[in-house]
C-alpha cells in the first residue's frame, strides 16, 4: 500500500508508537496491511480513513477497550464480523459514527459496553437496540432516519441519549431510563413534550421541532440546561419549578412576554432573541430571582431591542451582566 508523503513519517514500516494506543486518524487508509497491531492495544482509533472491511487481527486484541471506526466506508456487511469476535468482548466503547450502516449491528457479546455511537448513518429503525447490553451509559443515534423511540426499556444505566436529526414525532418509551441525565432530540418532528415521568434530566434539547407549548417540564426539577429554540412556542409557562435551571434557550419562537421564571435564582444564560417581545417594561421583575446571577441575555431581533438605551436599561436591571447579544462587557 502506498502511503501519502504527509503521513509517511508517522508510521514508517507500519509501526505506530505506543503499545496501548494507536491513533491513525486521517491517514486515508484503505486497509491495515502495513499497520502493526500489537496484542497489548487498549485503544484503536481509525477515524477518517477509507476502510470498508474489518481487519481480522482486530478480533484478536483481547485487551481492547475502545474501538473507533468513525468516518469510514463501512456498511452492514463490513461491520458484521465484530458481532462474533469474542476475544474483544470486553470492549467499553464502540464508535461507528459517520459510515453507511442501515441497521444496528448485533453487539450483544460486549457485556461491558458503556458507549455506543451510531450517529450519521442511514439507520431507519432502532430495532436491534434490545441486544445492546444494559450496561450502556451513552447512546448516540443522531442524524439517521429513525421514526420511533423503541427498544430502550432495558437501558436502565443510560446517562446520555442522543436522537437528534431523525424523523421522530412522539416522545415515548423513556419511563425506564431513570438515570438519564442528558436527552438530545433536536431537529425532529415532535409536537408535544412527554418525558414519561423522568425527573433526573439535567440537559434537554428539543430545538427545531414543532412545539407550540412549553408544558411538560414541570417535574424535571433537576434540569440545568433547557434548549427549545426554533419552535412555535407562544408563551413562557411551566418553568417555575425548574429551580436549578442555569441555561434557558427559547430563541426563535413566537413569545411576546417574559413570564414564569421569576423564581429561577440560578439562571445565568437567557436566550430570548428572535421573538416578538415589544417592551422591556417588567422584565426586571420577570427575571427578579436571577438579578445578581444573570450573566448573559439575548434579546436581539425583538422589537424591544430597537429601543433607545436598550443595553443600558438591561445593565441597570442586571448589574452582573457580561454579555448582551453579541456585545461583551468587562
Amino acid at each position: 500500500m502506498e502511503k501519502s508523503e504527509e503521513n509517511k513519517g508517522d508510521f514508517e514500516g507500519g509501526e505506530v508508537e505506543g503499545d496501548e494506543s494507536v491513533d491513525l486518524t486521517s491517514f486515508q487508509l484503505h486497509d491495515l496491511e502495513e499497520i502493526d497491531l500489537p496484542l497489548s492495544l487498549v485503544e484503536l482509533d481509525l477515524t477518517a480513513n477509507r476502510l470498508s472491511v474489518l481487519d481480522p487481527r482486530i478480533g484478536l486484541l483481547s485487551k481492547l477497550k475502545r474501538l473507533c471506526l468513525r468516518q469510514n466506508l463501512f456498511d452492514d456487511v463490513g461491520v458484521q464480523p465484530i458481532s462474533y469476535w469474542d476475544a474483544i468482548s470486553a470492549l467499553n466503547e464502540l464508535v461507528l459514527r459517520d459510515n453507511k450502516l442501515t441497521r444496528i449491528p448485533d453487539v450483544s457479546i460486549f457485556k461491558s459496553l458503556l458507549v455506543f455511537d451510531l450517529a450519521f448513518n442511514e439507520i431507519p429503525s432502532l430495532n436491534g437496540l434490545s441486544k445492546v447490553p444494559s450496561t450502556l451509559h451513552e447512546l448516540y443515534v443522531s442524524k439517521n432516519e429513525v421514526t420511533k423511540m423503541e427498544e430502550l426499556d432495558h437501558l436502565h444505566e443510560l446517562r446520555i441519549l442522543e436522537l437528534g436529526s431523525n424523523r421522530l414525532r412522539v416522545m415515548e418509551n423513556l419511563q425506564n431510563l431513570t438515570n438519564l441525565l442528558e436527552l438530545w432530540l433536536g431537529r425532529n418532528r415532535i409536537r408535544t413534550v412527554n418525558l414519561c415521568g423522568l425527573k433526573c434530566i439535567k440537559k434537554l434539547s428539543l430545538q427545531s421541532n414543532r412545539l407550540i407549548s412549553m408544558m411538560g417540564f414541570e417535574d424535571c426539577v433537576a434540569l440545568e440546561e433547557l434548549y427549545l429554540s426554533h419552535n412555535g412556542i407562544l408563551k413562557m409557562e411551566g418553568l417555575s419549578t425548574l429551580v436549578n435551571l442555569r441555561v434557558l434557550d427559547i430563541s426563535s419562537n413566537k413569545i411576546m412576554a417574559v413570564n414564569d421564571i421569576e423564581n429561577l435564582t440560578r439562571l445565568e444564560d437567557l436566550w430570548l432573541n428572535d421573538n416578538q417581545i415589544a417592551s422591556l417594561d417588567g422584565i426586571d421583575l420577570a427575571v427578579a430571582g436571577a438579578r445578581e446571577k444573570l450573566s448573559a441575555i439575548y434579546l436581539e431581533r425583538n422589537p424591544c431591542a430597537k429601543l433607545p438605551n436598550y443595553a443600558t436599561i438591561l445593565r441597570n436591571f442586571f448589574p452582573n451582566l457580561q454579555q448582551i447579544d453579541s456585545e461583551w462587557f468587562s
